[in-house]
């Protein structure tokens, strides 16, 4: 089992940062993909960015350029920095681990991009 906890959401104000956390526990194997996704209001979850075990990142268009994944593998932590927000950056964020043909996901944690 795997257990992942977000941090980090709160209201921003355009053209604002947030650094969204996710700390992982429990049975990680050595090859796995972890990535953050968002769901805003009456739309699907999308992913956002994601990170492989191997090192290699990729972002969805929409955010290249403005956000950017990182890990602290000491600390078993995803880091998600967004910078230069959009009011359509508004959505619950997850983070997300996949390992072993399976999925493991966070609480989710709210991001508003608001004046």
């Amino acid at each position: 089992q795997v257990q992942l906890v977000e941090s980090g959401g709160g209201l921003v104000q355009p053209g604002g940062s947030l650094r969204l956390s996710c700390t992982v526990s429990g049975s990680i194997f050595s090859v796995y993909i972890m990535g953050w996704y968002r769901q805003a209001p009456g739309k699907q979850r999308e992913l956002v960015a994601r990170t492989f075990s191997g090192g290699s990142t990729n972002y969805a268009d929409s955010v290249k350029g403005r956000f950017t994944i990182s890990r602290d593998n000491a600390k078993n932590t995803l880091y998600l920095q967004m910078n230069r927000l959009k009011p359509e950056d508004t959505a619950v964020y997850y983070c997300n681990h996949f390992q072993q043909l399976r999925d493991y996901w966070g609480q989710g944690t709210q991001v508003t991009v608001s004046s």
